[in-house]
């Protein structure tokens, strides 16, 4: 070998390389049984795999089985002792095999020093498991790929004291005790799955069980098991539980199909759930609430997850991907479905309104970044970093539209078709569009390019009106800009679901008893004529966030202004109010930034105070309305980002407002604050989200008055939402109170965790400019623990995603200090450091001196010598920009 070449292979070795979507090929062999007996031990648990292989290829092909973290003790072929294998560094390479053979294979393992968090590990004294995306090659050697579906039993064997519960996949089908005080418990699982969906769970907990009966009659069995001392927590999970599937059977025709569906909640888990078949395994905070304990968005969002998670069986389980190019086939269908469960269940306009914010403030932001890339991404290096809000929320964005494009009637035979054809199967995103063009007879040719293309394209709209001929034309020009992996971009089809006003706020009708046209802008540039129109209208665009688009129309105060009254549709009520205050937003970063006074016009005011004495909108969309673009989101307005003008006129403005309504936020305040009795139920949770958001407005300008709010809500209120509510109004005003109140909540609650976790984020995100030194010093807190992934997003993940203005200080030590935790992360858990690391690579509209120091950040993490693949792909990809 040549110095060239071995100089070549080392750098090979040392730069992870990218897999490619086009790379794709079905596997030499597959696997059609495999059963599996764990001997739990904390350092050295044994696992037997014994697997039915065939090979399906026509060549004789060695059998590459992933392996990591494991120590093979044994491995036999038809029975017998087995040599002709290497062990290579990510698996084992086994060759000259026959063409069907029984494989055994036994290993070892340390769950103990597994604080990755995947494969087996101890998640305080429980075993438990996350398989997803690569997860089984840390418990046994295997064809750890999706497109490899067999049918699993599980033998699990465990002290019975430490462990009386033992759960796996599937229906129990045997248990009993064994020697030296250890029991074992057998579980089966009837259907063909990948090892991804792979679970098994090991503890001593305190259960909640129910029963389900589904539409044709069968009774299923329902099991939540958490921590002990917590059975009180967990009456909302199951009955969220009983909704998920009731509504899947009601909207969706899907019935569940085992016995028995478990949940176990865990306090060590790098995501929010896992939707294992049949035992979903959930980070706790997704399980347990009381109103003691859990918010109002505590509530909801465990009823989210736990419908999400069950929604899977089908979305996901049943049906699979055929390579994790594919995930958005099962996540971006499976979010749309948990968002139309929580719309369905509650307030429809404002479920809209919270997921659109997300897409705006975050996704957008990664769209524009050098991890960019489409909901079937073309190229990766490490398969974690493909569970992005790309895939997730984009990807239900793109399913929505398929939805606005067919109608429910059309979507839902589409679905039917889907699971028709491939139930039991891995597919992907092209199967999942074509079930959908064929049953609905729709052409969805065009729209696929949604799948393979990536960036936020931008729709600018100009109109026209004839008062001679009674026309009005809306002109539509759609561009995506280029992106970190795609330079060229092609027209979309993008529905554009819109609605007209007339002079007096009235809906004008667009067809026989509809005041509502989807329009399918699929060319570059498309005009659409609209005749019998007698009156200049004011265009409603985009109703319900009908496309992920960003679009500019020039809007005038007073055209927005009507929308926010008069439109039918309460997203582009909110919208409208959104555009508003953008609007000032940009004007008077363009007038700070000239020298000149910013300002905020009446008609501004005015416009935000009908909203505010409405008697006629819910709470809660009122609320929204004065939810306004976040500093994240509002860096998405400008080409060029000026961090610290945004901090300072987005301040201002909401200072002005405070200041304008000030007597009608104390008379919403009073209004709002008679609840008695603690209910989770849709208009108390819209009450108090009103009455909170009126005291943080309060807080702003009128701190005495606010400090006497704050402390009396605290010391009257029965619920967790009302006593975060009044301390996030303390944090938001530096209120004189803010000190005491939260010491005495940390002593209250100190012992908890997931409440913790919330306190830890009001610290996190405090408006002080020392918050960070505050920060660094809260890591010798009594509740902090640098090893739960929990605490980790509440207090560093917190700080960087929503502090913005202070991790983004002109100093550099925002940067620094996140730099430092990743490199603690790199080689713990380098799955929870490639989230985290988000905030510090999207800076390429920044100015000079932030890159600068963000890039330096970037380039020592690019020096560890043990760089993860995790970071190293978004290191090099920001580097590159």
């Amino acid at each position: 070998m040549s110095q060239t070449d071995s100089l070549v292979e080392e750098v090979v070795e040392k730069n992870p390389q990218e897999k490619h979507l086009s790379d794709y090929r079905p596997s030499d062999y597959t696997i059609s049984t495999i059963d599996l007996v764990f001997d739990l031990f904390d350092e050295k648990t044994k696992v037997q795999a014994i697997s039915q292989v065939e090979r399906v290829s026509e060549s004789v092909t060695p059998l590459f089985l992933f392996g990591e973290a494991l120590t093979l003790t044994s491995l036999l072929v038809d029975g017998v002792n087995f040599t002709d294998y290497q062990l290579v560094e990510d698996g084992i390479v086994i060759n000259n095999l026959p063409a069907s053979f029984k494989l055994e294979i036994n290993t070892e393992i340390d769950p103990v020093k597994n604080q990755a968090f995947e494969g087996l590990y101890k998640s305080g004294s429980a075993f438990c498991t996350q398989c997803e995306a690569e997860g089984f090659r840390r418990i046994t050697y295997y064809l750890d790929r999706p497109d490899v579906l067999a049918k699993f039993s599980t033998k699990v064997i465990a002290d019975k004291s430490l462990y009386p519960f033992l759960l796996s996949n599937g229906n129990q089908v045997d248990q009993g005790d064994l020697e030296n005080g250890r029991h074992f418990v057998s579980w089966v699982d009837p259907f063909p799955k990948p090892a991804y969906l792979f679970a098994l769970v090991a503890g001593d907990f305190d259960v909640l069980e129910d029963n389900f009966v589904t539409k044709s009659g069968r009774d299923v069995k329902l099991a939540l098991f958490v921590d002990k001392g917590n059975l009180d927590k967990t009456q909302h999970a199951m009955v969220s539980l009983k909704k998920s599937m009731k509504w899947d059977e009601e909207r969706f025709n899907l019935e569940y199909d085992l016995d028995i569906y478990m949940v176990v909640a865990v306090d060590f888990f790098n995501m929010g759930a896992m939707e294992n078949k049949g035992l979903n395994i959930f980070n706790s905070k997704y399980v347990l609430a009381n109103p003691q304990s859990a918010t109002d968005q505590d509530y909801l969002g465990i009823e989210a997850v736990i419908g999400h998670e069950y929604f899977h069986n089908w979305t996901g389980n049943r049906i699979t991907c055929r390579d994790w190019f594919q995930l958005s086939l099962k996540e971006g269908l499976t979010v749309f479905r948990d968002q139309e469960f929580s719309s369905d269940l509650g307030s429809r306009s404002v479920n809209r309104i919270a997921n659109v914010m997300t897409l705006r403030d975050h996704q957008f932001a990664e769209d524009a970044g050098p991890m960019s890339h489409p909901i079937r991404p073309e190229s990766v290096m490490e398969m974690n970093n493909f569970y992005t809000l790309t895939v997730y929320e984009k990807g239900s964005e793109v399913i929505r539209m398929m939805h606005t494009l067919l109608g429910e009637e059309k979507f839902q035979q589409g679905m039917q078709l889907y699971v028709e054809r491939f139930d039991g199967q891995a597919v992907t995103c092209d199967d999942f569009v074509a079930a959908m063009q064929d049953a609905s007879g729709v052409d969805l040719s065009l729209f696929k390019r949604w799948y393979s293309q990536s960036g936020t394209p931008q729709v600018f709209v100009t109109d026209h009106y004839n008062s001679d001929s009674q026309t009005y034309q809306l002109t539509f020009k759609q561009k995506t800009l280029p992106t970190a992996n795609q330079k060229k971009k092609l027209p979309l089809h993008i529905p554009v679901d819109i609605e007209l006003l007339d002079v007096n706020g009235n809906s004008i009708e667009l067809a026989p008893g509809k005041t509502n046209r989807v329009l399918s802008l699929t060319q570059k540039e498309q005009t659409f004529v609209f005749e019998k129109i007698t009156t200049r209208p004011v265009p409603c665009l985009f109703r319900g966030f009908s496309a992920p688009v960003k679009y500019q129309y020039s809007y005038t105060d007073e055209q927005l202004l009507d929308i926010m009254s008069f439109a039918t549709d309460e997203f582009s009520r909110w919208d409208a109010g959104q555009s508003l205050f953008n609007k000032y937003l940009i004007q008077n970063v363009k007038a700070l930034n000239a020298g000149k006074e910013m300002t905020v016009p009446i008609i501004f005011i005015d416009g935000f105070k009908s909203i505010l004495v409405s008697e006629t909108l819910d709470p809660s969309l009122i609320s929204d309305m004065f939810t306004f673009t976040s500093e994240n989101g509002a860096r998405e307005l400008f080409d060029q980002v000026d961090v610290d003008a945004i901090n300072k006129v987005r301040g201002f403005m909401l200072n002005e407002i405070s200041t304008q309504l000030h007597e009608l936020f104390v008379d919403t305040y009073l209004r709002h604050n008679q609840l008695k009795a603690y209910q989770p139920d849709i208009d108390d949770i819209a009450k108090r989200k009103l009455k909170n958001l009126a005291l943080s407005f309060i807080a702003r300008v009128d701190k005495e008055l606010a400090d006497k709010y704050v402390t009396e809500q605290i010391a009257s209120c029965n619920n967790m939402t009302d006593h975060l509510g009044a301390l996030n109004a303390a944090n938001i005003g530096l209120l004189p109170c803010r000190a005491t109140v939260m010491q005495d909540f940390d002593d209250k609650w100190f012992e908890n965790g997931l409440v913790m976790d919330k306190w830890f984020v009001l610290q996190a995100s405090m408006p002080s400019d020392d918050v960070l030194s505050h920060i660094e010093s809260l890591f010798e807190h009594r509740s902090f623990d640098f090893n739960n992934p929990n605490r980790l997003r509440s207090l560093v993940g917190a700080f960087a995603q929503t502090n913005s203005y202070r991790f983004h200080n002109i100093d550099g030590s925002g940067y620094k200090f996140l730099t430092d935790q990743l490199i603690k992360l790199n080689s713990q858990n380098p799955q929870v450091a490639s989230r985290l690391i988000t905030p510090l690579i999207q800076f390429n509209r920044l100015d000079a001196a932030r890159i600068k120091l963000m890039k330096a950040e970037l380039n020592r993490l690019l020096a560890l010598p043990d760089l993860a693949v995790d970071l190293y792909e978004k290191v090099t990809k920001a580097l590159a920009q």
